[in-house]
């Protein structure tokens, strides 16, 4: 019996749904369906194609672009060819793409765009092994040996029998290597973490029974599909589910599109629900009078719903009746407003998030369930699921998977999702797989009840002059609770006392600067710094006397991944930060 790969329940989607919708993409100003049985097609298609390129058994295939139905039909194609596809992150640079084509060995690239081409031809004398560099739809014809068309690139595969993809797909074994993801890293260049048929197949599985996905439900793909937790929404979990996705047009149109697809099902990162609670906070804030009331009891009543049901619960007659009340003045209104009108299951990854980030959704009747995990386990180790939610934590562990916290804290992970190792680095591979237990480099603990919480990095562990370990995570999420903040840093490691760098949401510190009357920049105004300050004195009433934050900067700009304090996946790198404002750190130290 042939393995059930993500591949092969593509295939069986066609033969049992053809007609169903797979996924939709804007043109001509509209939303338009491809089905099952034309997915498959186009997938069996691309991938003769890719055999005559020179992709099979063992090789890889670069994918360089925004989320587009060519990046998912390469990706699955690529493995029904026998090979592995690569995503690439659309923000890597030139020199970063290069080192990724290179290190992948792949004589195929996929690109979006000339601007995406330009950074492999800015490299080309790195990338003696690339050979065709194909372009999604609507590209501009390129005057170069190597580029191929999306059209030129699907008849490629003409000659080649489709029974040997077929064949290619029924051989395929559940230990063979399916993708690789190449880590955003926050320290050192990317590692490709090698990710097997058996680990997307059965995760897929696993988050499907979660969040109870079905094949009516929708998603809207916007994210990096480089990111494994994107990959699991968009490519392995829609076929496994039957569902449809919707492809965003752009970043910037991600709040027009939710209000278009109005997905069922939909996935975030911190920094989106940030923004969200943002901007529906500074609205609320506004009111006034009845209104006002009105808002507040709302988000206590959605709370009190919202506890209930996370324990697995159902709400009294009485409360159910006010929850029915303030679902027809409040909740209906604000959810379509952004977008989440029709949404079943909200979720919250690749980063930590504030607890009363996600108590303030649970009063708008919006639970957003955060899920933990990373690459190396294929997205998830827990996850705060429907009826079975604890905000602060990141959930109980995912069934079929063992977790156990070490002596020193580090959370291990042993199970079918956990990867089969770093691609041609068998000394890192070494270091984080021993006997089988996946070493996260996270520090955790797990309650009585059996929900996993993070409690920081094992890698970022601040030690004071005085020998004093410290843990920033907590202290950095608890200032970034405040509307003005964006992100926070704190520094201290071999220092006497602990300092931070702040940066400002610039539309939360405009809006505060117009409302108090201020002309000059928000990072200059001693009314910014003294409401921050005072934030800053709140988050230390909480601390040991050592972990209090002694003085801080609010810094001139955000953090950007173009200036590379963040990776692609928006996660912190503290290295780069302290280098970029090591001026500013300094200057905190002055005696």
């Amino acid at each position: 019996m042939p393995f059930d790969s993500i591949v092969r329940r593509l295939f069986e989607q066609a033969r049992n749904r053809p007609e169903a919708a797979a996924f939709y993409a804007k043109s001509g100003g509209a939303y338009r369906a491809t089905r099952y049985r034309e997915y498959a097609d186009i997938v069996r298609r691309a991938a003769k194609s890719l055999r005559a390129l020179g992709v099979d058994q063992g090789k890889a295939a670069c994918i360089l672009g925004f989320n587009r139905p060519e990046w998912v039909i390469c990706h699955v194609a690529t493995r029904a060819a026998g090979g592995a596809a690569a995503g690439i992150y659309t923000s890597c640079s030139a020199e970063e793409v290069a080192y990724i084509v290179n290190h992948a060995e792949a004589p195929v690239v996929l690109v979006e765009n000339q601007a995406q081409f330009d950074k492999i031809k800015r490299e080309t004398d790195k990338l003696p092994l690339l050979k065709h560099v194909v372009f999604m739809q609507g590209a501009p014809k390129i005057d170069d040996p190597r580029a191929l068309t999306w059209e030129e690139f699907l008849a490629k595969g003409d000659s080649v029998p489709t029974s040997e993809i077929d064949n290619t797909v029924d051989a395929i074994e559940p230990a063979g290597l399916a993708t690789l993801i190449y880590t955003s890293g926050t320290t050192g260049p990317p590692k490709g973490v090698m990710l097997s048929h058996q680990n997307l197949s059965w995760t897929a599985g696993v988050a499907r029974q979660l969040v109870d996905s079905r094949p009516d439900d929708r998603t809207l793909s916007y994210l990096p599909l480089a990111h494994i937790a994107e990959q699991m929404f968009t490519i392995h979990g829609a076929i496994t589910a039957g569902y449809a996705v919707y492809f965003a047009e752009s970043l910037e149109k991600v709040p027009e599109n939710l209000k278009e697809v109005e997905p069922t099902l939909f996935f975030g990162v911190p920094r989106i629900w940030e923004k969200f609670h943002s901007g529906i906070s500074g609205k609320m804030a506004t009111a006034t009078g009845a209104k006002k009331l009105i808002a507040e009891r709302a988000l206590a009543v959605g709370r009190q719903v919202s506890d209930i049901r996370n324990r697995g619960e159902a709400p009294g007659l009485a409360l159910q009746a006010q929850y029915r009340i303030f679902n027809k003045l409040v909740y209906s209104k604000v959810k379509p407003a952004i977008g989440l009108g029709k949404v079943r299951v909200c979720v919250s990854g690749a980063a930590p998030i504030a607890k009363e980030v996600l108590e303030f959704f649970s009063g708008l009747d919006i639970t957003v369930l955060e899920v933990y995990g990373q690459s190396e386990d294929t997205g998830p180790t827990s996850f705060n699921r429907p009826g079975k939610t604890k905000f602060g934590s990141v959930g109980p562990i995912i069934p079929g998977v063992t977790v156990k916290i070490a002596e020193d804290g580090e959370i291990l992970v042993k199970g079918p999702n956990v990867f089969l190792g770093y691609y041609k680095e068998p000394e890192a591979t070494a270091e984080t797989l021993k006997d089988g237990w996946l070493y996260s480099g996270d520090l955790g603990a797990i309650d009585p009840d059996g929900f996993l919480s993070i409690t920081g990095r094992k890698k970022e562990i601040i030690i004071t002059s005085g020998g004093k370990n410290i843990t920033p995570a907590n202290i950095e999420g608890a200032i970034k609770n405040h509307p003005l903040v964006s992100e926070a840093v704190v520094i201290g490691d071999r220092r006497k006392y602990l300092t931070a760098l702040v940066t400002l949401d610039p539309d939360a510190a405009k809006k505060f600067c117009q409302d108090n009357g201020i002309s000059e920049e928000p990072h200059k105004s001693a009314a910014v710094k003294a409401d921050v300050q005072k934030a800053i004195d709140q988050v230390n009433t909480t601390l040991a006397k050592v972990e209090t934050i002694k003085k801080f900067t609010i810094l001139p700009r955000a953090f950007t991944v173009e200036t590379g304090e963040l990776t692609p996946s928006l996660k912190v790198k503290r290295r780069v930060v302290a280098k970029n404002f090591a001026d500013e750190i300094e200057a905190m130290y002055v005696e």
